[in-house]
This record gives structure tokens, C-alpha cells and sequence, in this order.
């Protein structure tokens, strides 16, 4: 492999020379095996050893130890990585169709909790992510590694919120978690919706609260406990999610 090349591939760690390539990097062999499946563009698969797994076609190409480890962008280089395009960004967002359930990330500025988010939606049968221009790259190494998979499963969207959920909200509920918002347990909740979660530290901003119809609060126990002050953003999503699911599974008798 030329030493351009392997600078290039090594590059794609940064925002920059992913946004000007359009390609990023997926490492491990679960991960490629989860690329492999999906309808994702690989570009290469570069590996130090043979694959017990089918790669369809696509371009494979052998490597050294020494040469793996200096692509690779993890602590304990993988036997196998790929370099994988970008899926083409969407020009205009569709609203939420009857009963989908959706979720707005607004500002979301670590990889891990994004990570997180995007396999918890996998999880939930959320196929759509919106994320405000503000929130961490999805295709940030380590948001991809978070994944587990999940990337190639879930359509992810950046874009304005506020415009997008002032359309959304002709058609759907849009909720928000806030600090003081009713009591999700006790909320009548829609089968789908806008659900948005916000920034770490900050909360949901201004402009995309201002467009939030229903907001909603995960509550400590028991009531009017001294707790810790928030929930971490993964976490409060993971319930939110799973409330909602929960409130429309079909009760099989």
C-alpha cells in the first residue's frame, strides 16, 4: 500500500478530510461484517488475515501487521477495516409518516452518547435520526465504533431543527425532555412523534424549545428525592424511547 494512501485513510479521522472525500472509516471485523450486509458503498476492505465471513465483490485487499497499525485510528489495531462513502445528504427532510416515531438531536457534542443514541434507536425501531448542524459528526470514529452497527441501519440527518420540526409538527407531536417538564409516566403519549432530546450540559436551545409542544420529564424516586441534578442524554433517551414503545406493544393473549 503507498504511503499516500495510508496517510489519506489514516486522515479520515478529522471532519474535514471526511466532509472532502465523503468517506469515513469502520474498523473490526463485527463492524465490517454489519457493512457488508447493508447497502452502504465500501470502497475497500483492508485486512491482515482471511475473512470467515462473504464480502460480495467488494475490493478486499491484503496488509501487513505494521501497515494495519499505522491506519488504524484504535488503541489495539483490528484485523480488518474499511473504507466506506458517505451516504448522499437529503435535500429536504419528509415529515414523519402516521405513527413513526422520530428523534431530533439537538447539539449532541459527545461521540459516545451519539454513538449510544444511534444503536438505542436501532434498538427501538427508530429508522430516522435528525440532528441539528451542532451535533457531533456520526461519522466520527468513535460515534461509528459506539454504533456496534447500528449506523447502517438508521438514517441519519443533519439540518436546521427548528424549520424542520415547524414542518413536522403539521403532522406530529413533537415532544421535548426539559427539566421541568409533565411527568412522562404519566403523559398520554401518541403511537409516533418528534421526540428531541438536547446538549449535555445545556438542555434543548431556545428556538427548537420554542417549537416543542409537549414537553416531558423522566422523574427521580422517590418524589422530591435529592438526586443528581440530570441523567446523562444516552440514558434519559433509552428511557424515553422505551416508554413510548411500551405505552403501543401489542398485547398478545
Amino acid at each position: 500500500m503507498l504511503s499516500a494512501e495510508i496517510k489519506l485513510i489514516k486522515s479520515l479521522s478529522q471532519k474535514k478530510v471526511r466532509d472532502e472525500y465523503g468517506l469515513f472509516v469502520v474498523e473490526g471485523k463485527k463492524m465490517v461484517e454489519e457493512l457488508v450486509r447493508s447497502a452502504f458503498v465500501t470502497r475497500r476492505i483492508i485486512t491482515t488475515q482471511s475473512l470467515d465471513f462473504p464480502v460480495a465483490g467488494r475490493p478486499l485487499e491484503h496488509v501487513s501487521a505494521a501497515t494495519m497499525a499505522r491506519l488504524s485510528a484504535l488503541k489495539t489495531p483490528p484485523a480488518v477495516l474499511a473504507v466506506v462513502e458517505k451516504p448522499a445528504a437529503v435535500a429536504v427532510l419528509p415529515a414523519p409518516a402516521p405513527e413513526e416515531l422520530l428523534l431530533a438531536l439537538d447539539n449532541i457534542q459527545d461521540p459516545g452518547n451519539l454513538g449510544t443514541i444511534i444503536r438505542l434507536a436501532d434498538w427501538f425501531g427508530i429508522r430516522r435520526l435528525v440532528c441539528s448542524p451542532g451535533t457531533a459528526d456520526c461519522y466520527n470514529p468513535k460515534v461509528v465504533q459506539a454504533t456496534m452497527g447500528a449506523i447502517f441501519r438508521v438514517e441519519i440527518h443533519y439540518t436546521a431543527l427548528p424549520e424542520f420540526l415547524q414542518q413536522a409538527k403539521k403532522s406530529a407531536v413533537v415532544y421535548g425532555a426539559f427539566l421541568d417538564g409533565d411527568n412522562i409516566y404519566q403523559k398520554q403519549l401518541t403511537p409516533g412523534g418528534v421526540m428531541v432530546v438536547g446538549n449535555e450540559g445545556n438542555g434543548i436551545s431556545p428556538a427548537v424549545a420554542a417549537v416543542v409542544a409537549e414537553w416531558v420529564f423522566i422523574p427521580p424516586f422517590p418524589a422530591g428525592a435529592i438526586t443528581s441534578e440530570s441523567l446523562n442524554v444516552a440514558v434519559s433517551t433509552a428511557i424515553l424511547c422505551a416508554e413510548f414503545r411500551r405505552r403501543n406493544i401489542p398485547i398478545i393473549r
